[in-house]
């Protein structure tokens, strides 16, 4: 047992709790929160060499022996992605220093955030499918209010859609696990898995499996689940966009990875057929939505769900090869999409418009922005040696190598799509004549603090790239234990 793992829950849920005394010390609350973020860095970096060194780290509350008790498990899935989010939390702490406003500040800007990690590293560490669903909702209900503080028309309005669609998801998650529970008798994710492999996944359970994916599909955004994405994540301030973005949805496509490759294994000519098509058209409408708008931040957020549907495929193929690069680029994308979405916000700051027609000329302004901007944009699209390209070139491999060649061509298509609408933006806002942009006097405030936290992010991300040698000896532990469940079960189990 290793208490150790409970820290990248723990940590948040603490700070959150403490920031909620400090409401009205703005200061102290941006000091506490960097300080925790620092702290949870140093915990996810130290949990990820546990589990390299010591294999899987399981902690089982109150010392009650799995499935009876409720268990935390860190596999080296869990630890990467736990990493990759402490990593954009720093970063986007750092930015909302500058960029979030003082009321915004007062009204638990800092302690929802918090409260949102909680959820997502919750999320990723589960070894319990019902308090999955409990990590979910307290993601979830902080996340509500960080999409409605401001009050803005926009804010209200996509808040009651995203409430809406949410809470149907919520629903839909508890009749699940309800039946899943009748069929099995047990809530653990181990203990299900070894379970249904031993009634070898019946008809029952594929149907359950099959409103698994709907419910992940939907908190995911898959296609056809993804129509009220776009709207929801456009209404927030940029550093809550970025939050949601990078983390949110990954928090919806891991729980599909995890359950479609330890749970839901047996039958993939049906379920995993399902999401290879779904992974298919969620690509091709993505990469619609990408061509179809002159705004920057909508531009964006449809990459998302072509990443998304990247990330489907692979996970759809079930191969070693596959799964692997699944995991490594969903890793990148958290980091590269965190990263573009502080360069927007950076960008509309400087002329005070989200559409890139009325954009031109800050390369000549600003030419550090312009080359950041130029690096993530090619690094998204996977040019090499950027961290896009190993992640994707090893799902194409794996589809290649399963015969999915139609698949594996729409996923190599999508990426000059990628490029095509990313290099439109720095097209677009970076060259042509100089403009002098009219910005009130708040907008006029100097911006370049907001760099730091950006060349962290592109930074890591580079570095992701070049050494993804290094990278994939940790990625193909979590696709090792992803391909073969029974070292998760045995780990939680103890058999």
């Amino acid at each position: 047992m290793n208490n150790f793992v409970i820290l990248p829950i723990l940590i948040p849920l603490l700070t959150g709790i403490f920031l909620l005394f400090l409401t009205r010390k703005v200061n102290a609350q941006r000091v506490v929160s960097l300080i925790s973020a620092i702290i949870s860095i140093v915990i996810a970096i130290t949990l990820v060499i546990e589990v390299k060194t010591g294999g899987i780290q399981v902690l089982q509350a109150s010392n009650w022996d799995a499935p009876f008790g409720i268990s935390i498990v860190a596999d080296m899935l869990s630890a990467l992605l736990v990493l990759v989010t402490s990593i954009i939390v720093f970063s986007v702490l750092i930015y909302s220093f500058k960029h979030i406003d003082a009321d915004r500040e007062k009204f638990f800007y800092y302690p929802l955030v918090q409260f949102l990690i909680v959820g997502v590293n919750g999320a990723f560490l589960t070894g319990d499918i019902f308090n999955l669903f409990v990590f979910f909702e307290v993601m979830l209900m902080s996340s509500y209010v960080l999409l409605v503080i401001g009050g803005t028309k926009i804010q209200l309005r996509e808040t009651i859609k995203y409430l809406l669609v949410n809470v149907i998801a919520s629903a839909l998650f508890v009749v699940a696990v309800a039946l899943l529970y009748s069929v099995v008798g047990t809530l653990n994710i181990a203990d299900i898995s070894q379970r249904i492999a031993e009634i070898d996944q019946p008809a029952i359970i594929t149907v359950i499996a099959i409103l698994f994916l709907i419910v992940f599909g939907l908190k995911g955004a898959i296609f056809p689940l993804y129509v009220w994405m776009p709207g929801s994540y456009y209404a927030p301030p940029i550093p809550i966009l970025a939050l949601f973005g990078a983390l949110l949805t990954k928090v919806g496509v891991y729980s599909i990875l995890r359950t479609f490759t330890t749970l839901f294994y047996h039958q993939p000519e049906y379920t995993h057929s399902i999401i290879l098509y779904l992974s298919i058209l969620t690509i091709i409408f993505g990469c619609i939505g990408v061509m179809a708008y002159m705004d920057v931040k909508k531009i964006i957020i449809y990459n998302i769900v072509v990443a998304i549907g990247v990330i489907l495929f692979g996970i759809s193929i079930m191969n070693t090869e596959a799964i692997a690069g699944s995991v490594m680029y969903t890793l990148h994308d958290m980091l590269i999409k965190s990263a573009l979405f502080l360069l927007i916000g950076m960008m509309i700051a400087k002329t005070g418009t989200s559409n890139i027609k009325r954009m031109g000329g800050l390369m000549h302004h600003h030419p550090f922005l312009g080359w950041l901007f130029f690096i993530a944009a090619i690094s998204l699209a996977g040019v090499p040696p950027f961290s896009g390209f190993a992640g994707k070139l090893m799902i194409i491999q794996g589809a290649f190598k399963a015969g999915h060649y139609a698949g594996g061509l729409v996923v190599l298509f999508s990426s000059l799509i990628v490029l095509y609408s990313v290099m439109r933006i720095f097209i677009y806002a970076f060259w042509g004549e100089k403009k002098e942009y009219e910005l009130d006097p708040e907008q006029k405030k100097d911006t370049r603090f907001l760099l730091l936290p950006i060349s962290i992010l592109i930074a890591v991300s580079i570095a992701y790239g070049i050494g993804s040698e290094t990278v994939y000896t940790y990625v193909s532990d979590a696709a090792q234990v992803l391909m073969n469940p029974t070292d998760y079960i045995q780990a939680v189990l103890k058999e």
